[in-house]
């Protein structure tokens, strides 16, 4: 039986002599016969100062204690020792002790190395108790935020005084799931940070949450480039635009310019149908520049959509009530749709009331050059899949596939001298400020149907970014 204990065993006497010891003792410290205890522990001439075996045999009472040896190869070992008395007579004086070891040399060097990993991932790692005080924390995180344990996170991350709207660490607290989200945070020294974490828990057993690890990965460097990417597009867009703007003012100087020989030819003939005829070419061709300039600075301009909480149905009966007037008269219906399960969203009401301008403006021409009979305009607005989805379609003349590819192209326009070619850029550049995209569905001859998705999450997290 005392060999098959699958510890290091040895019976210590009242001299510390080693009476007696089982394989595993053996096997891991060597020869142990005829010698002293401490000698065979630790190589040592002369009892440990810190002796539990000496405690023992001094009060009688089992011992547990933690202690560093060497063992039969020279090398450094770290174990648990467990002492209990052994007495001869019962009442009597301890005589002997058994001391059974269990090396934790590899507990240790792997809980070294743990700490080694958590210290030097390229990353920051923070322990989070259940009242969001910072537990733990690595070498990276605290090199950036300070040396802040004890501090509540919320306070460390972002100097706020209280937690923070969509907390993904509160998330993990709630249900135990790993979650994802993007931040922004303070460094020690001011500076902002952008950083994506993921939460996860440390379960209390199998029931609850004790504490939430956050690994957060710097992205800063990532949004600086982010933000030279568009700079340099935003460079290159200015070139193709001042060259599409240039060719536009060409144009329209042009017939400025022919509507001006055409007044003066009529001044000097004194012939009044000379005269208007030129003035009208004088007066389409300044329409043609009030109307250019204003698409213009309407695509422009560089602003983050000014978010509240609208009714999306009302912005639809509103442009129907600005245009039924205008389709009526060329015969063509205006129509609306909105579903009863809408519900209110955080929207710029201005820039999606430009959106369904240039749509329903761009459909109803669409239906003025069909040879169809009996056109219409519907505006409808829907949820799908936590969609918000408006939608602007006619039964007019349709697009070909060919002019779908250059739509969304600047100064591209199917209307000639009467457009800017800048009325669907601008409505793709409200859209994609709203966090969603445009589509487009169309054949030649079938009409067109124009998509707007805005999926909720991402609006109603523009809409906190922005309350923040």
């Amino acid at each position: 039986m005392f060999q098959q204990i699958p510890y290091n065993v040895a019976v210590i006497d009242r001299d510390f002599n080693i009476v007696e010891a089982n394989g595993n003792f053996k096997e891991y410290f060597g020869n142990w016969k005829n010698r002293k205890c401490y000698t065979v522990y630790k190589k040592l001439n002369e009892p440990c100062k810190d002796c539990p075996t000496k405690e023992v045999f001094k009060k009688g009472d089992p011992v547990v204690a933690d202690a560093v040896g060497i063992d039969q190869h020279g090398r450094k070992t770290h174990y648990v020792a467990h002492v209990l008395p052994i007495k001869i007579k019962k009442g009597g004086r301890v005589e002997y002790a058994m001391e059974m070891t269990r090396t934790v040399t590899e507990t240790d060097r792997w809980q070294q190395e743990y700490q080694i990993l958590f210290d030097r991932v390229p990353c920051y790692i923070t322990v989070i108790g259940e009242d969001y005080r910072i537990v733990r924390a690595n070498e990276a995180f605290r090199e950036n935020f300070g040396d802040v344990l004890g501090q509540h996170c919320y306070k460390v991350y972002k100097r706020r005084n209280n937690k923070c709207p969509n907390c993904p660490a509160e998330k993990t607290f709630k249900d135990g799931k790993v979650h994802q989200s993007s931040q922004q945070g303070i460094a020690k020294n001011g500076q902002k940070i952008h950083y994506a974490v993921s939460t996860s828990a440390l379960m209390r057993g199998s029931d609850s949450v004790a504490h939430v690890i956050e690994i957060s990965n710097d992205v800063t460097a990532m949004k600086k480039l982010e933000e030279k990417v568009i700079d340099a597009e935003r460079l290159g867009a200015v070139g193709q635009t001042v060259a599409g703007l240039a060719h536009s003012i060409k144009n329209i100087l042009m017939g400025l310019e022919g509507g001006k020989y055409i007044v003066s030819l009529g001044l000097n003939k004194n012939d009044k149908g000379m005269i208007n005829q030129g003035w009208e070419m004088l007066e389409r061709n300044f329409d043609k520049t009030t109307s250019l300039v204003k698409d213009f600075l309407s695509f422009s301009k560089g602003r983050l959509p000014e978010l509240e909480m609208v009714n999306p149905g009302d912005l639809v009966l509103e442009i129907v009530d600005l245009y039924k007037d205008i389709a009526a008269q060329s015969g063509i219906e205006l129509k609306s749709e909105i579903e009863k399960n809408v519900k209110t969203a955080p929207l710029d009401p201005a820039g999606i009331h430009t959106c369904l301008t240039n749509l329903v403006s761009n459909a109803i021409d669409a239906c003025l050059i069909s040879e169809q009979k009996g056109t219409e305009v519907l505006i409808t607005v829907s949820e799908s899949r936590d969609k918000l989805i408006f939608e602007v379609k006619d039964n007019g003349s349709g697009i070909d596939y060919e002019i779908k590819t250059k739509i969304f192209t600047t100064f591209f326009t199917t209307k000639g001298g009467d457009g800017t070619g800048l009325g669907l850029l601008t409505t793709r550049k409200i859209v994609q400020e709203h966090g969603g995209k445009i589509l487009v569905i169309s054949q030649k001859g079938k009409g067109a149907k124009f998509k707007m998705e805005f999926p909720r999450k991402r609006l109603m997290a523009l809409y906190k970014e922005a309350k923040v």
